[in-house]
């Protein structure tokens, strides 16, 4: 939809808001702690993106769509993340603010695409979050199967699903990071990275154990689907890169953010699109793609597969730390939004309220949690999970129109991290990106622009009425209900 075409140009759905009035809100005695460090924001970064793609998703796509190619599928979309992150890395330096790309897409192109974006965030992180809640929920009642303790299957599933009432587990655990989000972001990181490391320990065991038995036999065919099939796959394991987008979204909270945020942001994708193709590697080599059919687990089930039952188990634990970083990172980051577009009276001011002691948005936090505990305990992944992916293409895009716009309208604004060759680059995330939205389905365009219209429906009729966009923005004003 063409927004100009209706709305008159010099109308305040197109007005930006100035680096300096959102750096404004930054400051005095309600804003953010500044607690975190670039090693934070690494972890966070792998926190969010390291865990279903490599626990759960590889043995999907490789025997469905990629087959032994299911390396290329990851390459294709580590390059298409690339793209996006350097622009990312842009911004952030350049406009230190929580928000993401809807801080970024307000310094750009405007109100009316800030909106746009900060809308589909909210989509894209709730239904992350409790599609992310429900295969944690998998992993665990697998576990306590095994150990002796099973969880009764009405508990576990959502109606209609294998005999299930709610899924508990899912409650549960979003629930426990909820209260972890609210004591503190400091906190919070410490117990990622504690995480974090468990998981990165589990990985390379895995590649250390599996490597001696790769069979170069199970590699050929190398692409069973054809190209056609290597595409759609990357589309899908696209799902696994979410959430490297969720640094930007600290980056009011950071000591040194003009260097820091550019730091966790291509260091955290960096690191984690190594791991992806080396997993994915060793995976297909010592099992043949055909069998990952029937396992939800496929890290596991290969080292089961090869005689290794005692790495089997400490991989599911090892699954269950990953998951539950990419977990915390999430609800960390879907609240961040919230906050930032209800300070600049986008969204109620509820939602921009810091707690005297704990200095995070507390009631934001609880509400983010329980509401995306009621989606994975009463919905199934599938039927969820295809929302994601579309929403994150949509936000790269926006990020990298932006880039290129203030390239041209302000192109003296300090930028202590560049993207290179622009336009060239974030041309690039822009065309890939709109090739693997074509190869999403159409039910989930749908629902999409569906999602959107009910946004722009809530944008006219209460955001632009209480937007601060004219407000001769101090510190005070930024935080006055």
């Amino acid at each position: 939809m063409d927004l100009s075409s209706i709305i008159p140009r010099n109308a305040q759905a197109f007005q930006t808001k100035t680096i300096q009035k959102l750096m404004e809100c930054t400051k005095g005695e309600h804003a953010l702690k500044k607690v975190l460090s670039p090693l934070d924001l690494t972890l966070m970064g792998i926190g969010a993106i390291i865990g279903t793609g490599i626990f759960v998703i590889t043995g999907v796509v490789a025997a469905n769509y990629s087959g032994p190619a299911l390396v290329v599928s990851f390459i294709i979309s580590g390059t298409v993340c690339a793209f996006a992150a350097l622009s990312y890395a842009e911004f952030a330096s350049m406009v230190p603010v929580a928000g993401s790309a809807y801080t970024y897409g307000y310094a750009s192109l405007g109100e009316i695409w800030a909106w746009i974006i900060g809308w589909d965030l909210i989509l894209e992180y709730s239904v992350s979050i409790a599609a992310v809640a429900i295969g944690w929920s998998g992993y665990m009642t697998s576990l306590a199967a095994g150990i002796g303790v099973p969880i009764p299957a009405a508990f576990a599933n959502p109606p209609g699903i294998a005999g299930g009432i709610v899924n508990l587990p899912a409650i549960i655990i979003i629930l426990l990071i909820t209260c972890v989000l609210v004591i503190g972001v400091k906190e919070s990181a410490r117990l990622n990275t504690v995480i974090v490391l468990v998981k990165l320990v589990v990985i390379l065991l895995f590649l250390y154990l599996a490597f001696g038995h790769i069979r170069p036999a199970n590699w050929t065919p190398f692409m069973p689907f054809g190209w056609s099939g290597v595409i759609a796959g990357a589309a899908i394991v696209f799902f696994a890169y979410i959430g490297f987008d969720a640094v930007s979204t600290a980056a009011e909270e950071v000591k040194n953010p003009q260097r820091d945020v550019p730091i966790g942001i291509l260091s955290s994708l960096a690191i984690a699109t190594v791991l992806y193709i080396a997993v994915s590697a060793v995976l297909t080599g010592i099992v043949p793609y055909t069998a990952f059919a029937t396992t939800s687990a496929p890290v596991a089930f290969a080292l089961g597969a090869i005689g290794i039952s005692w790495g089997s188990a400490l991989v599911s634990v090892g699954a269950i730390c990953g998951i539950t970083s990419v977990l915390l990172v999430l609800l960390y980051g879907q609240t961040r939004i919230f906050f930032a577009m209800s300070r600049d009276g986008l969204l109620p001011p509820v939602f921009r309220e810091i707690h005297p002691v704990f200095r995070t948005p507390v009631k934001v936090t609880i509400l983010v949690g329980a509401v995306t505990a009621i989606l994975a305990s009463l919905l199934p992944l599938t039927t969820i999970a295809e929302l994601v992916n579309i929403g994150t293409l949509a936000a790269f895009i926006i990020v990298s129109f932006g880039v290129i716009t203030l390239r041209r309208t302000q192109p003296d604004i300090p930028r202590p991290f560049r993207c290179p060759l622009v336009p060239l680059v974030p041309a690039l995330c822009i065309i890939s990106c709109l090739y693997l939205i074509v190869e999403l389905p159409t039910l989930t365009h749908l629902r999409f622009v569906i999602w959107l219209a009910i946004g722009l429906v809530i944008y006219f009729l209460y955001s632009r009425h209480h937007s601060r966009i004219h407000e001769n923005t101090s510190t005070l004003e930024c935080w006055s209900q």
